[in-house]
């Protein structure tokens, strides 16, 4: 089998550290006319943060893959004359959207990404420390202390991305989802005649009636078994938590079509239920190999309760009605 290098990495654990706060000034004014002034120590500055952030023109986590280790600055020190410390610069991660951030350490979710531009302060910086300035009183004019400043945080963060689109195709390897992708947009997948040719998902923007569109992602191929991690496993399940609707894809030469569909359906509900609360679409692909005697035959053995359909990605039977459900499914 021959395998592809890809640039799709969905799955990252970094090291953060924020920046820690500057410490106040304990400095006392002085000048050729004031041999022994008063407080004027200026606050530290504080440290930067971490921010996570949102940019819509990325779809990996390629980026963090070799940059495991993303500090911010410290915040600077206070001094005389009122002068605050300069605050640390703030350190952004971009993300594609659909990422969900974990403490490495819980395995809790901190947050989900999935506005461009959208930011979460993942570690906060240090706060500076105040100079001497804000302890004087009418007790003690000469405060001879500052605070300083407040200490960085750190952590092990897990990054997890899952793919954003309209719809998701789903079937065993081979079933024809990349073929399909490729026709109806214009996201060109590798397509082959053997297992597992889409090692990751791949996204195409579909166009519609009156210059409307939406996104199908084509995901790996699901295999018996994949939710307890066999072949792909959970590396492209967790892809399809994010699909508005699914299409499963079950060829036309497929010994039983429903048994298949069934298997499919098994898989997604172990891994997580409340996948089968989406909209589902049956397509039966590889259809221009059947003449109407046998979709008929193959219809009455159809699972109930899903809209089903014929088409052929080659011979570009289907394709215009399956559009429609698609649309109709997304809009309801």
């Amino acid at each position: 089998m021959r395998i592809k290098n890809s640039n799709f990495v969905d799955y990252v654990k970094i090291f953060c550290r924020s920046g820690k706060g500057g410490a106040g000034s304990k400095h006392f004014r002085r000048d050729k006319s004031t041999a022994k002034g008063g407080p004027d120590g200026g606050d530290g500055g504080s440290g930067g943060n971490i921010i996570i952030k949102g940019n819509s023109n990325m779809w990996t986590l390629l980026h963090l893959r070799y940059k495991k280790h993303i500090f911010a600055e410290h915040g600077e020190h206070g001094t005389g004359n009122h002068s605050f410390g300069k605050n640390g610069k703030n350190s952004f991660i971009d993300v594609p959207l659909g990422t969900i951030i974990k403490d490495a350490e819980t395995n809790n979710i901190i947050c989900e990404i999935t506005k461009n531009n959208e930011e979460h302060i993942l570690v906060k910086g240090g706060l500076g420390g105040r100079g001497n300035s804000h302890f004087k009183s009418s007790t003690n004019q000469s405060p001879r202390y500052a605070q300083p400043g407040e200490k960085y945080s750190e952590g092990w963060y897990i990054l997890e991305l899952k793919v954003l689109a309209d719809i998701g195709l789903v079937g065993f390897p081979n079933a024809g989802k990349s073929t399909l992708l490729s026709v109806v947009s214009a996201a060109k997948p590798e397509i082959a005649n053997y297992p597992f040719t889409t090692l990751a998902p791949n996204l195409g923007i579909v166009s519609y009636r009156n210059d409307r569109s939406f996104i199908m992602a084509d995901i790996p191929g699901i295999i018996e078994g994949a939710s307890e991690g066999k072949g792909l496993g959970l590396r492209f399940l967790r892809h399809i938590e994010r699909n508005t609707t699914l299409l499963f894809m079950v060829p036309s030469d497929s010994k039983d079509i429903k048994e298949e569909y069934n298997i499919l359906l098994n898989e997604l509900k172990k891994y997580n239920p409340e996948l089968l609360d989406k909209d589902r679409i049956l397509a039966i692909t590889k259809s221009d190999l059947l003449d109407s005697e046998l979709k008929s035959e193959i219809t009455k053995t159809l699972p109930k309760k899903i809209d089903s359909i014929f088409i052929s990605s080659i011979a570009q039977q289907g394709l215009v009605k399956l559009k429609d459900l698609i649309w109709e499914k997304l809009n309801n």
